[in-house]
């Protein structure tokens, strides 16, 4: 079995416990409605199949060669949660339905008529679902557009297009505003069950078999389901939640201590500055490490001190990228020596994990698997 201080720099490390924990929180937060992940965070037909096995009731991804790639490893439910109007998707996501439940979002009639050209004229009907806009303000019909039940009409009237149920992503839950998640959570529930019941008086809903599904790893960490006129959010749709990150630290969402991806990095230089303080350089640049910024955070990630215990370095910081290189300061100097270990909790670990080809689940210091990114540059 291999060391964690055997692996080549930089790397990504996915602590197993942590991991174990955060997926089983999330399951059970769920309250009464399925778990369906979100892929997009880690792309991994492994950890897929084992958030399957703690009972997931199917994946989300969002791209069809992403979809591709699950339903050949063997997952029979894939929701592309987009708004799919490209020929090839379609006609892949077609080729897809012979060997699962396939479904994807459509938000303009345009976009509808396109997909049912495409699927009628291959003699494939799939599941589609509408995307609604509760606030965010992306892609979705407004929540409050008075003819929406005129477009879910004739979404439902078209060949190929089978109307199960309507979809949100809530992403302005990522707000710096203090437990503003909570607020955007009841909100978006909320919308969306008040979408359903309008469309159940047009009769395009009815409460046993119309699906509502929303999701973001913020609003989902304090997500309580509600019934309203015989309806309920149906799923749940996180992603980040396995892994967690500095953007779910800052705010709010997770502790330090529920991060389980950091990124393995050597100090590769050091230079003490006359002001006293000491300048670090580490193999990590843009290339693993994202530039995205976390919420009230002026770094590229956290630098741990105690990596076992999650415990953030109270001097350094990480204040510069570059391709190959990281670098930070650290007050006072003297920490890091060249050729010393550092590990780093990434801002955004999404992004971070489609860098690489593949990362380290580790315990105790030891390599215990060794994760495929498998949907890695999946772009159709």
């Amino acid at each position: 079995m291999k060391l964690v201080d055997e692996l080549p720099t930089p790397c990504l490390l996915i602590d197993n416990a942590r991991l174990g924990k955060n997926l089983a929180r999330m399951q059970q937060l769920a309250s009464g409605a399925k778990l369906r992940p979100h892929t997009k965070t880690h792309k991994m037909i492994e950890l897929a199949r084992r958030q399957i096995d703690l009972g997931a009731s199917g994946l989300t991804v969002a791209k069809s060669s992403e979809a591709e790639v699950f339903v050949k490893a063997g997952f029979d439910d894939v929701r592309v949660a987009y708004t799919v109007v490209n020929q090839d998707a379609l006609q892949c996501m077609a080729r897809l339905s012979r060997a699962a439940r396939v479904s994807f979002c459509v938000d303009t009639i345009e976009g509808a008529r396109q997909a049912s050209a495409v699927l009628s004229a291959i003699g494939v009907t799939l599941d589609v679902l509408i995307e609604i806009d509760i606030g965010y303000g992306r892609c979705g019909v407004r929540w409050d557009d008075p003819n929406l039940a005129i477009f879910a009409r004739q979404i439902d009237e078209l060949p190929g297009l089978r109307l199960t149920g309507i979809l949100t992503h809530e992403g302005h839950a990522y707000t710096p505003e203090p437990d503003g998640f909570r607020r955007v959570m009841a909100e978006a529930r909320d919308r969306m069950l008040d979408v359903a019941v309008h469309l159940s008086v047009a009769d395009l809903a009815a409460p046993d078999q119309f699906e509502i599904s929303m999701g973001s790893t913020p609003s989902m960490s304090v997500f309580e389901n509600r019934t309203h006129k015989g309806f309920q959010i149906t799923e749940i749709r996180p992603g980040n939640y396995v892994f967690n990150d500095m953007t779910q630290v800052a705010l709010g969402v997770a502790p330090l201590s529920h991060c389980a991806l950091t990124v393995l990095a050597t100090v590769v230089s050091r230079h003490r500055h006359a002001s006293g303080t000491e300048r670090f350089f580490v193999d990590a640049g843009h290339k693993i490490l994202t530039s995205d910024s976390a919420p009230g955070r002026t770094d590229y990630g956290c630098m741990l001190y105690n990596p076992k215990s999650r415990v953030a370095h109270p001097h350094a910081r990480l204040t510069g990228l570059s391709e190959e290189h990281g670098w930070g300061e650290v007050r006072g100097g003297g920490t890091f020596a060249v050729g010393d270990r550092v590990q780093i909790v990434p801002n955004h670990a999404c992004v971070v994990v489609n860098t690489q080809d593949h990362a380290y689940l580790v315990e105790r210091g030891e390599v215990v698997y060794t994760y495929s990114v498998d949907a890695r540059g999946c772009v159709t």
